[in-house]
């Protein structure tokens, strides 16, 4: 295979090399997405920092396509490749917290699930997901938006440091100390730098919240939609939470009879005292008669972890997406014809609000650029039948095609489709030239180009 051969790769690391041929091999080369279907040359489930940079030696040497896997939740399924190499980190996902210093560092493969356990023993959070199954390294390089961002920022505004395998197969420290141009990078600038071995964030006193989520009638949408948006511009930043529009799974709160219709619906996350919580939440009943809610004190990884069973391994995903200023009348009015349209109970659309301390940090200090935003909207197209796939497809194109005119030109990295790569340059707004930049001095050959790629400045 080139300079260096498979036996070889076996020597130089500790966790399993997975083949074609091996018994392990489909599972091995698996993703979220099953409409992902690759045959990578060689799956190295890696242990540690050291079979990362093995595994980078080894695509760079041989001249092969290099896909870095986390989670697994890319909707592209940038964490495999045909005929390629995968740095597999998903068995690297130990976490550590420093309860005296409010920091944890979480390994690569850790998901927000290992993270959320680890740091909920000490009544800690930081702003994670909204599924607890997405990995951390992924959520944080393309930004970090979930219920905690309006009060403590986005993901990579917590970030303090992180360990990098870069492309010459070097493991160097990125901080604001440290190489702290790669730093800037890493905070937005998805997977396109290097392979993150670890992540150390900044953790705030978060245990139990208020929230849950609450149903509404469709033919009430139009209202609860321009609520929430006036409302959240200048609501307290320990509320977080989203609008969306959601078939109504068979839940026992929900009205047997009513399983399985679209309606509108509002996931309220309160992290402010928990007494405050019932009134905090108060303000979205208002909007609407609600239909069913399941609300109440919980712990919030109880909250991250809600929606999981809705989004299970093995779904066929295509989603589109945009960043928001502001939701104007005639964006309702798209939302109001494709919303409700939901072709499975899998599928939905959310709209994410990012203000608050989101809106503390400028657009130039981290590669996440959209600071003037409002919202992060996403089209979230998932099912489980890929005979499917063209009528649903077409239904979020559709969707997007309705809202992108009411919207900004960019839209959130970690909710661009596999066909989204004409918009990186969109997505990063006033960074991209600056990324380019630093893509050329980290990675010149550009080894990691399996993500929404960065093009090395020339």
């Amino acid at each position: 295979m080139g300079k260096l051969s498979i036996d070889q790769l076996r020597e130089r690391v500790r966790g399993a090399v997975v083949t074609p041929g091996d018994d392990a091999y489909d599972e091995a080369r698996a993703v979220n997405n099953a409409m992902i279907d690759r045959r990578p040359a060689v799956v190295v489930r890696c242990a540690n920092a050291g079979d990362v940079m093995a595994t980078v030696d080894f695509a760079r040497e041989n001249g092969l396509d290099l896909a870095v896997r986390g989670g697994g939740h890319s909707v592209p399924g940038f964490g495999t490749c045909d005929d390629g190499v995968v740095a597999d980190l998903s068995g690297m996902r130990g976490v550590r917290v420093d309860a005296a210093r409010r920091t944890a560092r979480a390994e690569g493969g850790a998901t927000w699930g290992d993270f959320n356990a680890a740091t909920h023993a000490f009544g800690l959070a930081t702003t994670g997901g909204i599924i607890s199954t997405t990995g951390i390294g992924g959520l944080t390089l393309g930004g970090g938006i979930g219920y905690l961002c309006r009060g403590l920022g986005l993901s990579c505004d917590n970030l303090v440091s992180a360990d990098v395998v870069t492309a010459d197969g070097r493991l160097v420290v990125a901080s604001e100390e440290e190489n702290p141009d790669l730093f800037w990078a890493l905070r937005g600038g998805s997977g396109n730098f290097g392979a993150v071995t670890s992540f150390e964030y900044r953790l705030s006193p978060v245990k139990d919240i208020y929230g849950g989520p609450m149903l509404f009638e469709v033919d009430d949408a139009a209202t609860v939609l321009r609520s929430f948006a006036e409302y959240i511009a200048d609501a307290p930043e320990q509320l977080g939470g989203f609008p969306a529009f959601q078939l109504a799974p068979p839940l026992p709160f929900i009205p047997e009879d009513r399983h399985g219709d679209p309606f509108a619906l509002i996931v309220g996350c309160w992290a402010g005292p928990l007494d405050e919580g019932e009134k905090a939440l108060q303000v979205f009943r208002d909007f609407a008669p609600v239909v069913a809610e399941h609300v109440g004190p919980m712990p919030y990884p109880a909250l991250n972890s809600a929606f999981d069973a809705l989004v299970p391994p093995g779904l066929q995903h295509y989603w589109k997406a945009n960043f928001v200023t502001e939701l104007t009348d005639a964006a309702i009015e798209a939302h109001l014809v494709h919303g409700p349209k939901l072709p499975a109970v899998n599928s939905t659309m959310h709209i994410y609000p990012i203000n608050g301390a989101c809106h503390r940090v400028g657009p130039d200090e981290t590669a996440f650029a959209y600071r003037d935003a409002s919202f992060a909207t996403v089209i979230a197209g998932m099912w489980p039948d890929p005979a499917d796939n063209e009528a649903n497809i077409a239904w979020v194109r559709d969707y997007y095609e309705a809202t992108a005119p009411h919207s900004e030109e960019g839209g959130y990295i970690n909710f661009m489709a596999e066909d989204d790569q004409s918009r990186i340059r969109a997505n990063y707004k006033g960074n991209y030239d600056r990324l380019a930049a630093v893509k050329r001095t980290y990675d010149p050959g550009n080894l990691f180009h399996l993500n929404q790629n960065i093009q090395p400045a020339a």
